[in-house]
């Protein structure tokens, strides 16, 4: 197995350490974020790295295998699907955000499986799904940091950093949310030639 492919299952096996730091009843607090978050952050972050590092280490060193174009976006979904009912589980996330995500993934891995099936063909991620990517995993690294909720700079009165904060996850989550729908009526949208003969 290659360095990319590694780093993909290191990620995988972070989620559950995630989880069960989130199940953990850890108090104190750093700048007056609970420790506990500030925990999940540094775990998603590295994470969230070897996403960076395993696509860059794959292409440089022209190390690309199918297992590593299913694999990544596997743990891509995985680790930010883990994240985000971690934050609708404290109440920072309301829950359609990752309803409209797990929607789009199982369309997403339909339209993967069938392609696998049909010609061997294993579709990689779009620009779109690389923008969602990118701007769920920075908006989870900032409501981990946000004491607020989603959007609570409409209801609020906040101001200063907490109101920049706020809006920054907010307006980050929005993006990734436009982004993961368009990126799925992308897949249907190229998709459609696997279902000619169904």
């Amino acid at each position: 197995m290659n360095l990319p492919n590694k780093l993909t299952i290191f990620r995988i096996i972070l989620v559950p350490i995630m989880v069960i730091v989130a199940m953990l009843n850890i108090n104190g607090e750093v700048l007056g974020i609970p420790l506990k978050f500030l925990i999940i952050n540094i775990i998603f972050i590295i994470a969230s790295i070897t996403d960076q590092l395993d696509g860059h280490i794959a292409r440089k060193t022209n190390q690309i295998t199918n297992f590593g174009k299913f694999a990544d976006p596997l743990a891509d979904k995985i680790l930010v699907l883990a994240a985000m009912l971690i934050l609708v589980e404290f109440t920072k996330l309301p829950a359609w955000i990752p309803i409209i995500v797990i929607a789009r993934e199982f369309i997403v891995s339909g339209y993967r499986l069938i392609a696998v099936e049909k010609d061997g063909k294993v579709i990689a991620a779009s620009i779109w799904g690389k923008l969602k990517t990118v701007t769920q995993m920075i908006a989870i690294i900032l409501a981990f940091l946000d004491v607020n909720s989603f959007g609570a700079f409409f209801y609020s009165n906040l101001s200063g950093i907490a109101l920049i904060l706020n809006i920054a996850v907010t307006t980050f989550m929005v993006i990734s949310v436009i982004a993961t729908i368009f990126s799925g009526y992308d897949y249907l949208k190229n998709g459609k030639e696997f279902f000619k003969d169904m």
